[in-house]
């Protein structure tokens, strides 16, 4: 991910997602300003981002899929309120991504299990390489 555009549209994607449940909770505003600060946007920038559309801009490689896809589900557990709309929305994502719906199943059911839905970076690439055999 080198590009503005690419940065822009992975962080543009994650404020449609945060807000498909109707409201944007602080927690969640927080996690987005964290992201989008370790992506290099100044804070002005990044509100402006919630005025703008979501572009279709394809995520190239296999691993930055995942790696976005951990985001929205880290995004979708920040605020301690899981909504059925969010975890039917997450799944499509996944799907439209090109991930394997078994793999993201297995995920969002060891971050569901996990203290605080965090888990080991080489246990979400495992389970991805797994459906890979």
């Amino acid at each position: 991910m080198n590009t503005f555009e690419e940065k822009r549209s992975l962080v543009l994607e994650m404020i449609a997602f945060s807000t498909v449940d109707g409201q944007l909770h602080k927690r969640e505003y927080e996690f987005l300003a964290i992201v989008a600060n370790e992506l290099g946007f100044e804070q002005d920038i990044f509100n402006d981002l919630f005025h703008q559309e979501l572009p279709q801009f394809p995520i190239k490689t296999e691993f930055l899929r995942i790696q976005q896809f951990y985001r929205l589900a880290l995004l979708m557990y920040c605020d301690g309120v899981l909504h059925k709309k969010e975890m039917t929305t997450i799944q499509q994502i996944a799907i439209d991504m090109g991930l394997n719906p078994i793999a993201t199943k297995r995920i969002l059911k060891l971050m569901n299990d996990a203290p605080n839905a965090i888990i080991d970076g080489e246990i979400l690439l495992n389970v991805f390489q797994e459906q890979h055999n």
